[in-house]
């Protein structure tokens, strides 16, 4: 199909693709940054949802130990208990000496039990006030990301039908340019911020890059009879006859209609 049409009605076609493509670009700057925060909100709250989780687990295995360090000092202390009973009722020194070592033994688990309770409430304390300080900063970025959905969602309500119809009649649009044309003319828009692959000649130089375009080379791209681009910013020209909707292939700047 590419072929039943000219060179400069594909110009034509060009840029009328290109005028659609910059409505909707238009609209992509209406929106902002907008999606791209939407995203790292949302990526922001899945890493501290998930830091919140470890945090809490964490907690909760440090209480289990604490709680085990506490039965073993209950055990320790019953045990202490029965040893001093024994006591009452040695018959030797060997007797004692071994109950009193055992008693030394489980006033020693005693200290270590307290020791590690002791170590693991400071754990508790400063992962708590970790916890805390995230799970704010959490809050505060589901508030923001509540905001700026609203926001996103206000913009696309306004916009989606036109940007819809925009992208239908930006597909309609390629249909019939050559291929490698609209590969050309993709690559060089995404080449550029102002996303322009396609403009007009003005005051003599290129719209795109400002840089002056020769005359014969004008009138090379008033000819419309191959794709000319421009030598600076590899933008494809065009003058502003094939703009018009009269416009007669072939015919040049200068060149008259006969009434």
């Amino acid at each position: 199909m590419a072929n039943e049409i000219t060179v400069a009605e594909q110009l034509k076609q060009l840029y009328e693709l290109q005028l659609i493509d910059s409505e909707i670009d238009e609209i992509e700057v209406l929106k902002g940054e907008l999606p791209i925060e939407v995203g790292d909100l949302e990526d922001d709250i899945a890493g501290l949802e998930i830091r919140t989780g470890k945090l809490r687990s964490a907690i909760k295995e440090l209480q289990g130990n604490i709680a085990k360090q506490q039965a073993n000092i209950k055990e320790a202390e019953n045990l202490i208990e029965r040893y001093k009973t024994q006591l009452d009722n040695v018959k030797n020194n060997r007797e004692f000496e071994a109950l009193t070592k055992e008693l030394e033994m489980q006033q020693l688990d005693i200290q270590l039990a307290e020791k590690k309770i002791r170590a693991s409430n400071i754990e508790i304390e400063n992962k708590e006030e970790t916890l805390a300080a995230t799970e704010e900063k959490l809050d505060k970025k589901k508030k923001d990301l509540e905001v700026k959905k609203i926001e996103l969602q206000e913009i696309i309500s306004k916009t989606e039908s036109d940007e819809r119809a925009l992208r239908e009649k930006s597909n309609a649009a390629r249909v019939g340019v050559e291929d490698r044309l609209i590969k050309a003319y993709d690559k060089i828009r995404s080449s550029y911020r102002n996303s322009l692959a396609v403009v007009t000649v003005q005051r003599d130089s290129c719209g795109g890059c400002f840089n002056k375009i020769p005359p014969q080379v004008q009138l090379e791209i008033a000819m419309r009879k191959k794709i000319i681009v421009c030598e600076y910013c590899g933008r494809i020209l065009v003058d502003d006859y094939v703009l018009d909707s009269n416009y007669q292939p072939g015919r040049v700047p200068g060149e008259t209609e006969n009434a």
